[in-house]
């Protein structure tokens, strides 16, 4: 027992240090990030916050749009992916296996290959400088494991459930949303949580996609904070909005912990 909580406090440090050095790097000074002779008086600020509320647009702006787009994309690739996933556990065992090594293919694709591709349709289409347009291809690039991981929990489901409602005179659909749907909320919860870090932290389609500064989502934002010369580089700024970026993240997991962990299928069966 001594021995497995030593291999979780070295686990816990080990994710955990990353967050907490930028933690204390966004309340430290320049000169305290540069040097390690500074005087405790001298070794904290609130500088580096103060100066991302302060620039223009303010930071909170990136924060709202980002996410607005990631909380689009997850409504987005929740509707689509439901129903097709239930439709692909609902296939026959050498169409299912035939159409998930297909999925699995596309999710495992570098979407990074597709840059031009999907550039030259921001073009065509005028979708550019557009955050409910960027929700498009954010929810194409996630159906595929959204498809996995949702069809994967219907198959997990027991046929009888499903036969009783049927027997009771329920449609595909009133099944699906009374019965199905909310039996597989775990797995909903934790696609949804992945498909929403996935658009919160994508930065290539967004850097091209959107060119307007009030309309930038929070990793390029970030990426564009410049120090006070070319030569300089701001880590107590870039700390700060680390920090800041990953607050909504963390409420996030908090809320959906009990979705999450507990399990609601099981209970069903029992019942």
């Amino acid at each position: 027992m001594t021995q497995r909580r030593i291999w979780i406090l070295l686990l816990l440090a080990w994710s955990l240090s990353p967050m907490l050095w930028q933690l204390i790097s966004s309340f430290s000074s320049d000169e305290a990030l540069i040097s390690a002779g500074i005087s405790v008086e001298q070794r904290w600020t609130l500088q580096h916050y103060r100066d991302l509320f302060v620039s223009d647009p303010p930071f909170w702006r990136y924060l709202i749009n980002s996410t607005v787009v990631a909380t689009e994309t997850t409504l987005l690739t929740l509707l689509l992916a439901l129903p097709a996933a239930y439709t692909l556990a609902r296939l026959p065992a050498g169409w299912r296996r035939g159409s998930r090594l297909l999925i699995t293919a596309a999710a495992l694709f570098p979407y990074v290959l597709l840059f031009l591709a999907l550039l030259e349709i921001a073009r065509a289409f005028q979708l550019g400088n557009n955050l409910l347009a960027l929700a498009l291809p954010y929810a194409a690039l996630s159906m595929p494991l959204a498809l996995l991981l949702l069809s994967a929990a219907f198959e997990g489901l027991p046929n009888d459930l499903e036969d009783a409602a049927q027997l009771e005179g329920l449609t595909l659909i009133q099944r699906l949303r009374w019965v199905l749907i909310p039996l597989i909320a775990p797995a909903s919860a934790s696609t949804a949580i992945l498909v929403f870090l996935f658009a919160w932290n994508e930065y290539p389609i967004a850097l091209t996609w959107i060119s307007e500064a009030n309309l930038l989502t929070l990793p390029v934002a970030v990426a564009r904070i410049a120090g006070s010369s070319i030569y300089s580089i701001p880590y107590g700024a870039y700390a700060a909005a680390t920090v800041l970026g990953s607050i909504p993240l963390l409420m996030l997991v908090l809320i959906f912990q009990k979705q999450i962990v507990s399990g609601l299928t099981n209970g069903a069966i029992k019942g």
